[in-house]
């Protein structure tokens, strides 16, 4: 019963899970806007990879951002049109916590988590989350958007160990230098597969709905008045 999970908000990146879990094959590429023509193929080589006709798959996992606009629709888009075509849900899962709970696997019960990715404009998108020693998370704030500085400062972060490509980018958020040798630096699709996993056990509602949090970098003119009779 595999589980196709992918993530658009930051590198392209794909797996594919049993439902035990384990994951049976996984690609990504960091390439920047790039995420339309590398997807669709990214997602036939991890099925060919593991062996998988698209056909048995049993649900596909979204991450919902935040993120850039254009990036991340192509990931939802390409996510909601296989489960309409192979007729499987389709749950979504906020990017951010894909990199806290591979930071929960590496950290003590009780750590206090900040993830913060890039939103470009000298932003970051970040959220709050708190390990709970059995490879999960809570969340402590919900996903928001700001500069770097104003996130460094606030009161919130204090003390919190610092994940995800933000942390790289952004000194002053204090992250740790090995970020990407620890896996810690873009959201995991497998573990968004594993989150959706459980809280859809629990009940939750996993919506597809994007977390942009401003608007899209380039908006359509606004039209002429006419000026002359």
């Amino acid at each position: 019963m595999p589980v196709l999970a992918l993530d658009t908000s930051a590198a392209v990146a794909v797996a594919l899970l049993d439902d035990s879990g384990v994951v049976l094959a996984a690609r990504s590429d960091d390439q920047p806007r790039h995420h339309a023509e590398l997807l669709a193929p990214m997602v036939a080589a991890v099925l060919a990879d593991a062996g998988v006709d698209r056909a048995a798959l049993t649900s596909v996992v979204v991450g919902t951002g935040p993120a850039p606009f254009t990036g991340l629709r192509v990931g939802l888009v390409t996510a909601r049109t296989l489960g309409l075509a192979l007729g499987v849900p389709v749950r979504g899962v906020p990017s951010l916590d894909g990199v806290a709970v591979a930071a929960s696997r590496v950290l003590d019960a009780g750590s206090t988590v900040l993830v913060a990715t890039d939103a470009r404009r000298r932003e970051v998108y970040w959220s709050l989350y708190r390990t709970d020693g059995a490879g999960g998370v809570d969340v402590l704030v919900a996903p928001e958007v700001g500069a770097a500085d104003d996130v460094a400062a606030d009161e919130r972060t204090a003390g919190a160990v610092v994940v995800g490509r933000g942390g790289l980018l952004y000194p002053v958020l204090g992250a740790a230098d090995d970020l990407e040798d620890r896996g810690l630096v873009d959201p995991d699709p497998a573990a968004l597969a594993t989150l959706a996993a459980q809280r859809s056990a629990h009940g939750e509602d996993l919506p597809t709905t994007p977390l942009y949090l401003r608007r899209p970098d380039v908006t359509p003119a606004a039209s002429r008045k006419r000026v002359l009779g």
